[in-house]
């Protein structure tokens, strides 16, 4: 299975509840095309290096996946385009060393949040 990570930035004009539906809606499409979520994380509300729309903020979010289906990728980033909540996207795929990082920066997190 190829290994993917896709990080997607949210208006900042959307409330919680809209935040969330906005990533269940990507959730849910990688689950229909039989995408296995591997992690995901919710970066918050960061502000952005360059304005984008007018905006100079936005809810940033990642989520890594793995598929055999190669083709999910245009069918992810159509959907990106599609819906106007995303202002800006990027899919990559993972080699090694990236799944690596990816897994060392995953047991980071989890540790910090237990010695929190």
């Amino acid at each position: 299975m190829t290994h993917y990570e896709t990080v997607f930035i949210l208006t900042p004009v959307l409330s919680d509840a809209q935040v969330e539906e906005a990533v269940k809606k990507v959730e849910d499409f990688l689950a229909e095309s039989n995408a296995e979520i591997v992690a995901k994380e919710n970066w918050g509300l960061k502000k952005l290096a360059y304005p984008i729309q007018n905006k100079r903020n936005g809810f940033y979010h990642l989520l890594e996946f793995k598929t055999d289906n190669h083709e999910l990728v245009a069918g992810l980033e159509l959907m990106y385009k599609r819906d106007e909540r995303i202002i800006r996207y990027l899919t990559v795929k993972l080699d090694k060393h990236g799944i690596d990082w990816a897994e060392k920066r995953r047991t980071k997190l989890k540790s910090e949040k237990s010695n929190a």
